[in-house]
């Protein structure tokens, strides 16, 4: 994340728990950033009174990986938070069991837009819920230039199939030639246009309840919307997984508050509420939530 050089942002810090703090106490500055905040909050709909400047939070001797929270309502956890070195370290055990995946990733790279590309942990996690699930029907929505779609495709059955919904025509083009190279092709139903105009023609032509898993990745005050569609097509205990619903950390964060921003946290909150659904929050590239149809 950016040093923006603005003052810190202690919400972070209980929206975030556990989190890397040092023992100091906290500075003049701290404290009146701390009580603005608070005193904003009382006229917004997010809780912060439980926590103080006063609460027990500190740095486990071993490493910065490891932080101990003593707060009752965290189980006094002790958790991990992903610096730099130990994202390498996990992205150097994630397999990429075919060369065209990396091949792709860094032709992806030089490109524009590339940060929208999944990273090779999502790429992994994806390809094993398919496999754990064993589907055979899968939809996409949001493919850019594949790497999670070739990633889905190439542990799918020969009988296989993958509806892969994208507007991009120029990134689609790069995706399509990969899926050949890689030899699932045929796996895949190309739809160039809006999503959410596939999704209504598959239900309109009777494929409700035919899918075994979704993916999202798109535009997201959209992700509602398609939520709503791809509950209609994916089969009890089928799964949908949606992504960057952390947003870079700013769904954690009151202060932030721009209409993408607000839309994922809006979205966040209204999983959480949906009884339809199992889900589960991962704290994986930008953040995805498993949802399990119930």
């Amino acid at each position: 994340m950016e040093d923006s050089g603005c003052e810190p942002n202690l919400m972070s810090l209980h929206l975030l728990k556990p989190i890397l703090v040092d023992c100091r106490p906290l500075s003049r500055t701290q404290c009146l950033l701390f009580h603005r905040i608070r005193a904003s909050s009382r006229k917004s709909s997010v809780h912060v009174s439980s926590w103080k400047p006063s609460d027990h939070l500190r740095r486990c001797c071993s490493t910065d990986a490891f932080v101990v929270a003593s707060d009752d309502k965290y189980g006094n956890k002790q958790v991990i938070s992903v610096n730099p070195r130990l994202y390498d370290y996990i992205l150097g055990n994630v397999r990429e069991p075919e060369a065209i995946l990396r091949k792709l990733r860094e032709e992806t790279a030089t490109m524009r837009g590339s940060q929208m590309q999944v990273s090779p942990d999502q790429g992994q996690l994806l390809s094993m819920l398919v496999q754990i699930l064993g589907a055979k029907r899968c939809i996409e929505v949001g493919v850019y230039t594949g790497y999670s779609s070739l990633a889905i495709a190439l542990v799918l059955p020969e009988s296989g199939c993958l509806v892969a919904c994208e507007r991009d025509e120029k990134a689609l083009e790069v995706a399509a030639r990969y899926y050949e190279q890689a030899g699932v092709l045929h796996k895949v139903h190309l739809k160039c246009g809006l999503a959410k105009d596939t999704l209504k023609f598959l239900l309109e032509n009777g494929e409700a309840s035919s899918f075994d898993f979704a993916f999202v990745d798109a535009e997201k005050k959209m992700y509602p919307e398609y939520f709503e569609l791809l509950l209609q097509l994916v089969r009890v205990g089928g799964i949908i997984v949606i992504d960057n619903v952390l947003w870079h950390g700013k769904v954690a964060d009151p202060l932030v508050n721009d209409a993408k921003t607000a839309s994922i946290r809006n979205f966040n909150k209204a999983l959480m509420e949906d009884e339809r659904v199992d889900i589960s929050m991962v704290p994986i590239g930008d953040g995805m939530t498993i949802c399990r149809k119930r």
